[in-house]
């Protein structure tokens, strides 16, 4: 009985051992069977201090539960922006082979997220990451690189993400707070150099390239993420995206005519600059869904290939497709332009401004001659077979023969395309989808052996007063650094006379060292390479008196391609303003710029040959395409340029919107002039001039 009270007292003092053992009263029966069976009882009592336990973790667990739920309730950084979110986070990285160089490298990978917390839709969505440790991106999901470089590329100095194959985020009000609609996660992998745990290699900024949107200074959360909130301004607009929408070579990709399978889309390219020139156009792009090209009208694949597709996924699809009527199924197809010939060809002809050979000039010198189009049929594959599924190709290329080099950003979708009604009536269709590419010429970075690109002319220099000509640098269209090549990569360019730049650069060695030897110039060890350019441009400073000046520009084709409707530009800073007329081109002030004379051959004569065969071929050197003229100049207008000094010669020469490379030096007139020898040069020269 004393044990039953116990127990009694024991569930008074303790209310959670009580409640846990349901109140069970001990019967007299009950307690015979604790007091005969001691071992059960204690069996029964452990029970019993179990489920005490067992009801103090329940509430503790409860605790911690409703702890951890205030604290997500807690407002996070993307919760509290009404704007555009964005977030970097590092999530891994470790060092990868070789392993202890100067400049370890490490495998690096993060996560870009972009969300759409504002009250409208983001458009073709863009985000710059300030990456800052010598990047080399490997893979980027659901986004490419606006400049329109194929993975891997070097991201070092930052670049501009673009959304594909969605580039645009809706709003939470638009589609009732649906985050997948709302945002997107980039998952990058790649390289960097020289940053170790324990230190993260974060870039330097993240910000939203798109006009609009204002972006205050990311915060650091941690050492691994960064995050800011992009409110819009439709004042502000961003110089991010490293392209202009209005750039110097625009492609428009509309969508004529949509069907399940396969659509019609018109390729459209427009030259916008008023220097730069196309001649033979190739365009290349890649197909990212596995689509073929299988008819075209206004241009044509380089290759006519449809193997990838019999072997491919795409034979295996349309097993009932002939494909020996498709043209090409490379992922990375090459087009081209028609000749003349084509134009009216109703099988592939027959569309405006198509079939000129790949000729596209800038509107300072041919409006109607500074586009082309061209149109496909292009076929899909799973999962994108429906009439509204269109995604148009990445990572366009545009290139020519002797024209500047282009660089194309990656599509972004805009408003439809509107075309004039084709029968003549007074109305519009519309494109059903229209993406815009824009392309601009890349600028070469000047250095004798290092040049981003290099250019494709030259000019040398010459003047009345000087009796040595000031040729092409050497290597000033690029030179090859093999080791085994007898001539030097870094030795300036020998001067020469007048009239051996009449003649190639490997027939000029001898005259050249017999002009150094009457003047008595040192000749180095190692004698300097070629320009090794197509074309080269002598600007020569024919005289110089009280009211004016003259000079006489000659163009030489050294290469196998000729140049029909040809022009050339020239830069003079300071005399431009005195320029009066060409004699023998057609030449005018560049509209919009106050220092630039254009000059074309005039019709009929606007054609610079290629280099061909001299009189006697086996003994007489090749003969270059030419074309001269004298342009005069009047001091009215400059009475304070220095012609001799510098004033006269050009700062800049452009021949079919390439950039041509400029002497480091100019005639002086502090040089004592052989009469006898500069006569004897322009003597030989004018005779060679005139015989054409």
């Amino acid at each position: 009985m004393q044990e039953q009270i116990e127990t009694a007292r024991q569930n008074e003092l303790n209310p959670i051992l009580f409640h846990s053992t349901a109140n069970i009263k001990l019967s007299s029966s009950h307690f015979f069977f604790y007091t005969h069976n001691n071992l059960l009882s204690k069996l029964l009592f452990s029970l019993t201090m179990s489920f005490n336990y067992l009801y103090i973790i329940l509430i503790f667990v409860t605790i911690l539960f409703s702890s951890n739920s205030v604290d997500s309730q807690a407002p996070t950084p993307s919760s509290t922006c009404n704007g555009v979110f964005l977030s970097y986070t590092h999530t891994t990285g470790y060092p990868i082979p070789p392993i202890n160089s100067p400049n370890q490298p490490y495998r690096f990978e993060s996560t870009l997220t972009i969300l759409n917390n504002g009250l409208d839709e983001l458009k073709s969505w863009r985000v710059f990451v300030g990456f800052q440790h010598d990047e080399i991106l490997v893979s980027a999901t659901n986004a490419v690189l606006v400049d329109g470089s194929s993975l891997p590329a070097f991201v070092g100095d930052g670049t501009v993400f673009a959304g594909f194959p969605e580039s645009d985020l809706k709003s939470a009000v638009e589609t009732a707070g649906d985050v997948t609609q709302m945002e997107v996660q980039v998952r990058l992998v790649g390289t960097q150099f020289g940053v170790g745990a324990p230190n993260v290699p974060m870039p330097n900024n993240i910000s939203l390239a798109n006009d609009g949107y204002r972006c205050p200074i990311p915060t650091i959360e941690g050492n691994s993420q960064m995050n800011l909130c992009c409110i819009k301004d439709p004042t502000f607009r961003t110089n991010l995206t490293g392209e202009d929408q209005d750039g110097d070579l625009i492609i428009m990709y509309d969508v004529m005519r949509s069907y399940d399978t396969n659509y019609w889309a018109q390729v459209s390219i427009s030259n916008n600059n008023p220097l730069g020139r196309l001649d033979n156009w190739k365009l290349s792009w890649e197909w990212v869904r596995e689509e073929f090209i299988h008819a075209m009208k206004g241009a044509f694949p380089q290759v006519v290939d449809t193997s990838e597709c019999i072997y491919g996924p795409q034979g295996q699809y349309y097993r009932d497709l002939d494909f020996s009527a498709a043209l090409n199924c490379e992922r990375r197809p090459t087009i081209i332009d028609l000749p003349p010939t084509r134009a009216n060809d109703t099988n592939i002809g027959r569309i405006p401004f198509c079939c000129r050979n790949g000729t596209i000039l800038p509107p300072s010198v041919d409006p109607t001659k500074s586009h082309s189009i061209f149109q496909m049929q292009v076929y899909k594959m799973p999962p994108d077979l429906n009439r509204t599924e269109l995604v148009p190709p990445q990572n366009w290329k545009i290139s020519g023969t002797l024209n500047p080099e282009y660089q194309c950003g990656s599509p972004v979708q805009v408003l439809p395309s509107r075309f004039p009604d084709s029968s003549g009536l007074p109305t519009e269709s519309m494109a059903i989808a229209s993406w815009k590419v824009v392309c601009n010429i890349t600028q070469p970075k000047q250095g004798t052996l290092a040049r981003l690109t290099s250019p494709r002319c030259c000019v040398s220099f010459s003047a009345f007063f000087y009796d040595t000509a000031i040729p092409c640098s050497t290597c000033a269209c690029g030179c090859n650094t093999n080791s085994s090549q007898t001539c030097s990569v870094t030795e300036p360019a020998l001067l020469v006379p007048p009239d051996a730049l009449l003649v190639p650069f490997e027939n000029r060695t001898i005259e050249t060292l017999k002009w150094y030897e009457m003047k008595g110039f040192s000749v180095p060890s190692q004698l300097p390479c070629g320009d090794n350019c197509g074309v080269s441009i002598n600007w020569h400073l024919l005289s110089d008196y009280r009211g004016g000046w003259t000079a006489r520009i000659t163009l030489f084709n050294w290469g196998e391609t000729d140049f029909p409707e040809w022009f050339a530009a020239v830069q003079l800073d300071k005399a431009a303003p005195g320029f009066e007329r060409v004699y023998s081109m057609n030449g005018s002030a560049l509209t919009g710029s106050n220092n630039t004379i254009l000059l074309q051959g005039f019709p009929g004569l606007n054609y610079l040959v290629a280099e061909k065969n001299g009189a006697n071929p086996k003994k007489d050197p090749q003969v270059p395409g030419k074309q001269q003229s004298v342009i005069s100049f009047t001091k009215k207008t400059t009475p304070n340029i220095d012609v001799a000094k510098g004033d006269g010669f050009p700062t800049k020469v452009i021949f079919n919107g390439e950039e041509c490379a400029l002497p480091t030096m100019l005639p002086s007139r502090g040089n004592k002039m052989n009469v006898a020898g500069s006569l004897f040069g322009l003597a030989t020269l004018l005779s060679f001039l005139l015989m054409r």
